[in-house]
């Protein structure tokens, strides 16, 4: 039994795996420009930000219907509950559907008929988090965030995604403040492979409650010191940060040292079917490669569930966090 956790960084677009791909062109008549899942596997290989996200939306493609959506959801929640994973929030990526004719309510109510039965199907809480992508336009976001309005029933908050450089939170200052006032969540990418700076204004211009990766805080002692005082928690994505080349191997990640200045730190999987692991292999590979003994490890999952979005069922979260201190591990 590995150990429980929530995830809190996971891209239900980036669960995408070959063989779901595959099998969901051929029932939508969508023809791959590869020859097999052999071959698609071996596209993802990944120099950069930007190599990733051209494969990542070239295969959005096949995503058409509300079972697509169901179908996608319910692989990711069979392999997360596999992996320990007990809540888990989950973004996704309306613009980039809607840009090819997909419809707002076909990607939500699709995702809904897996996350509404997720409890009972695979013992995963779940909320759903819908992220702007930053590349486009402020005004695309506003248009996105009216669109999501008869859906805001099934949406917990708002995020920020994308190719991160060149964008800074600021862009979006309109947009968050009207899901503010809506009563949504707010978190962002930031520091990933932008600069500091976006971390800060994040904070300070968004208002968002968690800063999704997060890593480059470490470039500032005075961000650093702010993250610490206000408990603001990072979405860490350890293997995704290898794949592209946020950082060059695994053993040179700031994840230890990050939790030594006092970081609330978690460890998520980003975009697992690309990335090479989905929550559990996370926690498996920084284990190994970093050398984090049980209590980091208990640590990493105790903070996952006190940064997650559960303040509407304390008594959920207090179960959780038992299980976490009661966890053996072999």
């Amino acid at each position: 039994m590995p150990l429980p956790k929530a995830e809190l960084h996971l891209h239900i677009e980036g669960t995408l795996e070959p063989e779901l791909a595959f099998e969901l062109a051929a029932r939508n008549g969508v023809e791959l420009p590869y020859a097999d899942t052999d071959e698609l596997r071996k596209a993802y290989q990944f120099e950069d930000l930007q190599s990733f996200l051209n494969l990542y939306y070239e295969l959005m493609a096949v995503l058409r219907t509300e079972q697509d959506f169901a179908d996608l959801a319910n692989a990711y929640l069979a392999r997360a509950a596999a992996q320990g994973v007990r809540h888990a929030e989950i973004f996704f990526d309306p613009q980039a559907h809607m840009a090819r004719g997909v419809a707002m309510g076909t990607v939500v109510e699709g995702l809904w008929r897996a996350l509404g039965e997720s409890e009972s199907e695979h013992g995963v809480s779940t909320q759903l988090i819908m992220c702007f992508l930053r590349d486009e336009s402020a005004e695309s976001a506003l248009e996105t965030l009216e669109a999501a309005k008869p859906y805001l029933d099934r949406i917990v908050g708002i995020g920020l995604d994308s190719a991160e450089v060149g964008h800074p939170p600021v862009k979006f200052r309109e947009v968050y403040e009207a899901a503010a006032a809506l009563g949504l969540r707010r978190v962002a990418h930031a520091g990933e492979e932008g600069p500091p700076e976006y971390i800060t204004e994040a904070l300070d211009i968004l208002g968002v409650e968690r800063i999704d990766h997060g890593l480059r805080c470490m470039e500032d002692e005075t961000l650093v010191a702010r993250l610490v005082r206000d408990r603001i928690p990072l979405t860490l994505c350890p293997l995704s940060n290898v794949r592209l080349r946020a950082v060059d191997v695994l053993a040179e990640h700031p994840l230890p040292a990050m939790l030594e200045a006092g970081l609330l730190c978690t460890v998520n999987s980003d975009d697992p079917a690309y990335f090479g692991g989905y929550a559990g292999d996370n926690f498996d590979a920084v284990r190994q490669a970093l050398g984090l003994g049980e209590d980091r490890l208990r640590e990493l999952a105790r903070n996952s569930f006190v940064a997650s979005f559960l303040e509407h069922d304390e008594e959920r979260r207090a179960r959780y966090l038992a299980e976490v201190e009661a966890y053996e591990f072999r």
